[in-house]
């Protein structure tokens, strides 16, 4: 079968696709002929060594795709060949082998596929559907202003929706353009800010009608999280995720001191520790349903030939990506 991987660290060009022997399902496996494949941005780092493990060489990256199956494991019950499922490797402790035409994965982690629903779709809706979910899940918005960061991205255009799902008083996306704000726009958002405009603090003031958010997401880093720190409600928290959240983030001692007197609360959030493979089925197939139904809308992100796997990386560097990113063997 083909699949992409690389034997060093560097540059999306150390990405190259290879002829490997296709695996066959162990017990309690399901084989999966995958369609589609999600291109997440610790992948990026992984492949820079930049993550905080560092993988084995030679690596095929990919934790989430969605297919049909081709061959089940001895033990596996319930699935039949052909049906169309999605499998979050990820959920198994797994973090390689997605960038392929074929993954064997724990039948505990695969999940049907409602039949309106795209197997890019799938593939976008397990680790930036599931980090949203759970986001909002330990974090509510229920009558809160909400600051979003990234809000064109994969995680921040599902956490506008579903934050105005959850009754969220008022949600500000935070974006690098006029056209993502646009787009974070149309999916729900109150209000918009340019954060690459110098006076974007000023704006989210204005935005909050001067009494600043309740409750921040923030995965950009850099100075971002502690602009948006000085920006809280009193009582409000800022959660920081994902692989940039604190690079650069470096509180002084008055920037800690307004967390003490104005009730502040800086969280961190990591995915995997809220995922356990007896709700995963339930946790995708709420998003998934509202997906299928139309309640939840996917960004177009770009979609790439599996052999052009260093361009979907390259584009996701560059930062000027929208929604999610897919490999389609």
């Amino acid at each position: 079968m083909k699949a992409v991987q690389y034997s060093r660290f560097g540059g999306p060009e150390v990405l190259e696709t290879v002829e490997v022997e296709t695996p066959s399902p162990e017990p309690g496996e399901v084989l999966i002929a995958v369609r589609a494949a999600g291109v997440n941005f610790f992948e990026v780092m992984m492949r820079q060594d930049r993550d905080v493990t560092t993988p084995a060489l030679p690596f095929i990256p990919g934790v989430e795709v969605a297919g049909t199956i081709a061959a089940l494991g001895a033990g596996v019950a319930g699935f039949a060949i052909g049906e169309r499922v999605a499998a979050s490797l990820f959920a198994a402790g797994v973090q390689s082998g997605g960038y392929a035409d074929h993954v064997a994965a724990s039948a505990d982690v695969v999940v049907r596929l409602p039949e309106a629903l795209s197997f890019a779709a799938a593939a976008a809706l397990q680790v930036q559907g599931l980090t949203a979910l759970h986001l909002l899940r330990s974090h509510p918005a229920e009558a809160r202003t909400v600051l979003i960061s990234a809000a064109a991205g994969g995680v921040g255009s599902l956490l506008v929706q579903l934050a105005k799902r959850h009754g969220a008083r008022r949600v500000i996306a935070m974006a690098s353009s006029a056209e993502k704000l646009a787009m974070a726009h149309e999916l729900g958002a109150d209000a918009g800010v340019d954060y690459t405009r110098p006076d974007w603090p000023g704006q989210v003031r204005a935005a909050s009608d001067g009494a600043g958010p309740d409750l921040i997401f923030d995965a950009s880093g850099g100075d971002v999280p502690a602009q948006c720190l000085a920006l809280l409600a009193p009582f409000g928290r800022l959660v920081l995720y994902g692989p940039l959240s604190i690079a650069g983030f470096r509180p002084d001692a008055e920037t800690l001191k307004t967390l003490v007197v104005g009730n502040r609360t800086v969280a961190g959030f990591s995915l995997l520790p809220h995922l356990a493979p007896a709700r995963l089925a339930g946790d995708l197939g709420e998003l998934f349903e509202l997906a299928a139904a139309g309640e939840l809308r996917l960004l177009p992100g770009g979609r790439f030939p599996l052999a052009q796997a260093s361009a979907a990386h390259a584009a996701l560097e560059s930062r000027r990506t929208a929604g999610k990113l897919v490999l389609e063997p």
